[in-house]
């Protein structure tokens, strides 16, 4: 591995930070989500409502304990940090002109304590927790007028951490929105929740198109404020694999390939395919695309990709397949793979996945690849101040090997890998805090109950060794 390749961890504002109307700051979509389980859909709730529970809402008290966590951070070795702002910690409503500064401040401080440690902030401008206000007001992504307050919020916080942050990311997993039959994917990406009769893959295609021309707008203002600025996407991939050499499985396979790809296409690209196009006429959709918008999108391609990757799918049409019909993914074609192992939450452990699509974004972009997620959800055990999280090990011991075999037998750059949930958080999909992913266990339960006392798993020194040795490590 270089030697100045960026090991480190993942977490998510609205995820760990908790303190949701702490110093002025505003209600967030992930403010308005129930906790739910694996069995359990959260709910997504008209406001916030008196008896309901927002797991969100203290998440693991991360803003009073940052100086701790990084501590510990630092002691795995860390080299960066990603992380997200809290959009509605810096404008409350997010159509304000001022900022809100005990929100600016506090993420200057959380920066100048990463700093401290020689730990690179890798910021995620939008992950799942845009204001509620722009939803209720604006109808969210729908609305054009949300480029404009999304390109202020970013000018807002690039310009403040201008010389604290190089790495920023626009929007997170913004493909995942197009697993259209669950209500969490359009919510969490945009703001959207689908009317009755109304086409849903017209509407995310209008959302995303407004979030494409935002993002090049912040790739073009990233450049202005510091040419050194490296901006990218979030891309949640996710290969698709036909379960038999049936050619109507193969094509399924390669059309749920490139329905994810879309997305990063467009920010890689700066332009939309002539499939996509078809598309659009074919089905009689009105896009509002301007002129003005093509131009933006060209000027305002990314530096890098970000990847986060947990499991594949397998699909097929063929009517014999066993039928995942899982609540979470939301699709009719996904079928089990009957060569994977999958957790208990079901998803697949397929390590080589990483290395195949590693080189399939290699091959198709010519890009650099950061992978700013890859973890493990386990319901650990806490045995006397212990955690032996040996199955954690496992799957990134092999993940990572997989990686590193992309890397240097296939030539694919990847400049950084930040394992997710490197303290424990919040589950984005169930709102539990019992799948966990950290290094470092946060004694909290699923109803909110627990002292918030961190301890280091087994994974935490597995994890300081292998970035001591760079990589070198993988026992």
């Amino acid at each position: 591995m270089k030697k100045d390749f960026l090991w480190g961890g993942a977490i998510a504002a609205h995820q760990v930070e908790g303190a949701w109307d702490a110093e002025g700051k505003g209600i967030s979509i992930a403010d308005v989500m129930t906790a739910g389980s694996k069995d359990k859909a959260r709910k997504i709730t008209d406001g916030v409502i008196e008896g309901e529970y927002y797991p969100n809402h203290e998440g693991i008290d991360f803003y009073h304990h940052y100086k701790e966590d990084v501590k510990m951070f630092a002691e795995m070795g860390f080299k960066c940090l990603r992380t997200s702002l809290a959009w509605t910690r810096i404008f409350p409503n997010g159509d304000e002109t001022k900022p809100n500064e005990a929100g600016l401040k506090f993420y200057d401080d959380l920066f100048d304590e990463l700093l401290k440690y020689d730990i690179e902030p890798v910021i995620t401008l939008s992950h799942f927790e845009m204001p509620y206000h722009l939803v209720k007001e604006y109808g969210g992504w729908r609305n054009r007028k949300l480029i404009d307050f999304f390109v202020h919020f970013s000018d807002t916080v690039m310009r403040r951490y201008k010389d604290k942050v190089k790495y920023w990311l626009t929007f997170n997993e913004i493909n995942n929105q197009r697993i259209l039959d669950n209500p969490i994917y359009g919510w969490t990406n945009s703001g959207v929740l689908y009317k009755d009769n109304e086409d849903k893959l017209e509407v995310m295609y209008q959302a995303a198109h407004y979030q494409f021309v935002a993002s090049a707008l912040v790739v073009k203002k990233a450049k202005d404020i510091n040419p050194a600025f490296q901006v990218g996407c979030v891309l949640a991939a996710t290969p698709n694999y036909p379960l038999t050499s049936d050619p109507n499985d193969i094509l399924l396979a390669q059309q749920e390939d490139e329905n994810q790809l879309f997305f990063t296409d467009v920010q890689v690209r700066g332009h939309y395919s002539q499939k996509v196009l078809k598309i659009w006429e074919n089905s009689g959709y009105s896009i509002d695309v301007t002129k003005q918008d093509v131009i933006d999108l060209s000027a305002g391609t990314v530096d890098f990709i970000g990847v986060t990757y947990y499991l594949s799918n397998t699909v097929s049409i063929r009517p014999e397949a066993k039928r995942l019909n899982d609540k979470l993914l939301g699709s009719d074609v996904l079928v089990e793979n009957p060569l994977a192992e999958t957790t208990e939450w079901g998803w697949t452990i397929d390590p080589k996945g990483l290395r195949y699509y590693l080189n399939l974004l290699a091959n198709r972009y010519e890009l650099p690849i950061f992978i700013v997620e890859n973890g493990f959800g386990y319901a650990d055990k806490f045995e006397n101040g212990s955690i032996h999280d040996k199955e954690r090990i496992e799957y990134l011991t092999e993940h990572i090997n997989q990686m590193q075999l992309a890397i240097e037998e296939d030539g694919v750059e990847v400049i950084g890998y930040t394992v997710w949930g490197c303290i424990d958080p919040i589950s984005f999909t169930t709102g539990e805090m019992l799948k966990r992913y950290g290094f470092i266990y946060v004694d909290r339960d699923n109803d909110g109950k627990g002292s918030l006392k961190r301890y280091k798993k087994d994974s935490f020194y597995w994890y300081r060794e292998l970035i001591a040795s760079n990589g070198l490590v993988m026992d």
